[in-house]
């Protein structure tokens, strides 16, 4: 398999979709979802079943290498087959985080006994990973973690609390930062471990968020033991394993590793703006199509981008961290386009029943634009990125580096 050709698997993925997956039902927002829990948890078994078809019809971890389960092939084969996906449906739960930015970075920084238990068991559809980065008291400061790892005999004991993870409440494995030197500086007295989620020790919670939403977490770690071969990455090096998994994070759906349709948007499953207009009876309204257009060509802008940027990293003109610049503006892109909406909408954004059509629920999504701005990273998060690690730009003062992180001063003094 390993010899073939990019048209040759063109052609046999095409004709496997077609004849084995449904349509696409329509892609959310991980974690902006409001609907009941047994649909969730219907849609991840769902999702587990879709990843053991793709594997067993050989289309999963395309450029995996077959030591750990994939294909060994190029970004040219993942790309021909998330072309072939268009208007299909894909076991969105395997693709970000569970593949990229975790399966990557297993790829890049876990032991080889890590890789070959778990990348395997990825793409068979019977793990599913997360992150466990952002803590309470950290905000986007991601290397000040206060979530601890101590040594002790052949295993760590982990103590903390990290949140914001979505789907924790279903996840099966986790990629944890911890901090394992409070005398070294704050970005190197850090170690990255993965763990099972469902274990002794860890508590997790669902977070309802404004919209009725319950997918993000927080988790409570107390006392979970994870042994030394679980370390990914050396001892003290994790913030190079972090940055690695922000990188591919950062790339979400033009990452190699991702297999999902090409046409995919990490937005909502509400409907587009010219439906919204029409249900609301605005569509001969100047202003309304004025707005209809403006979203649309944010889309058409973005897919340019997001190939542009890909294009210019694979060919090496880039630098992999230019892929800040394609998240900056669709995360930008995505708080203006629930904007839209919500103007288009009228009256209905605001209080809404079934026969508002297309307009019905806009008023849920405006609530809580901000979040794709925030969750993986902020956008003042990938400006900083692009000033100062492609632009190359003087980095920004700060007062704790170079310093031992128990001496970096954590909120008023009481």
């Amino acid at each position: 398999m390993s010899s073939e050709s990019v048209e040759e698997f063109r052609a046999r993925a095409r004709d496997w979709i077609r004849a084995t997956l449904g349509p696409a039902s329509g892609y959310a927002a991980a974690g902006l979802n409001h609907r009941p829990e047994e649909e969730e948890l219907a849609a991840v078994a769902h999702d587990r079943v879709l990843q053991r078809r793709f594997f067993d019809a050989g289309l999963a971890g395309v450029v995996v290498p077959p030591e750990y389960g994939g294909l060994g092939l190029t970004p040219a084969h993942q790309r021909a087959l998330n072309e072939e996906l268009g208007g299909y449906e894909w076991p969105s739960r395997f693709t970000v985080p569970t593949m990229s930015p975790c399966g990557a970075v297993l790829l890049e920084h876990a032991p080889e006994e890590l890789k070959r238990e778990h990348l395997p068991a990825i793409l068979r559809g019977e793990e599913i990973w997360m992150q466990f980065l952002s803590e309470p008291s950290g905000g986007s400061d991601m290397a000040g973690a206060l979530t601890t790892a101590v040594a002790d005999g052949d295993d760590w004991v982990l103590n903390g609390s990290k949140i914001w993870t979505t789907g924790a409440w279903w996840a099966d494995w986790a990629l944890c930062l911890a901090r394992t030197d409070w005398d070294a500086p704050k970005h190197a007295g850090l170690t990255m471990f993965a763990l099972p989620i469902r274990q002794r020790g860890i508590e997790v919670r669902q977070i309802e968020m404004l919209n009725g939403a319950r997918d993000f977490c927080q988790e409570y770690l107390t006392d979970v033991r994870v042994p030394d071969t679980h370390r990914v990455g050396e001892v003290g090096q994790g913030w190079t394993v972090a940055t690695r998994l922000l990188f591919h994070e950062r790339m979400q759906h033009n990452s190699p590793y991702v297999t999902s349709p090409a046409d995919a948007r990490q937005g909502t499953a509400e409907a587009s703006p010219a439906a919204i207009a029409r249900d609301a009876g605005r569509l001969a309204d100047p202003l309304a199509r004025d707005l209809v257009g403006q979203a649309r060509t944010l889309d058409l802008a973005g897919a340019a981008l997001q190939r542009r940027v890909a294009a210019g990293i694979r060919s090496g003109q880039l630098p992999d961290t230019a892929s800040a610049v394609a998240r900056l503006f669709f995360t930008l892109a995505q708080v203006r386009a629930s904007e839209i909406k919500f103007e288009l909408a009228g009256g209905a954004g605001v209080a809404w029943d079934e026969t508002d059509g297309a307009a019905a629920g806009v008023g849920d999504s405006f609530l809580i634009r901000q979040a794709g701005a925030i969750g993986g990273g902020t956008s003042e998060m990938a400006r900083n990125v692009i000033a100062e690690r492609v632009l190359g730009l003087p980095r920004e003062t700060a007062r704790d580096r170079g310093i031992p992180f128990r001496d970096v001063p954590r909120g008023a003094a009481r």
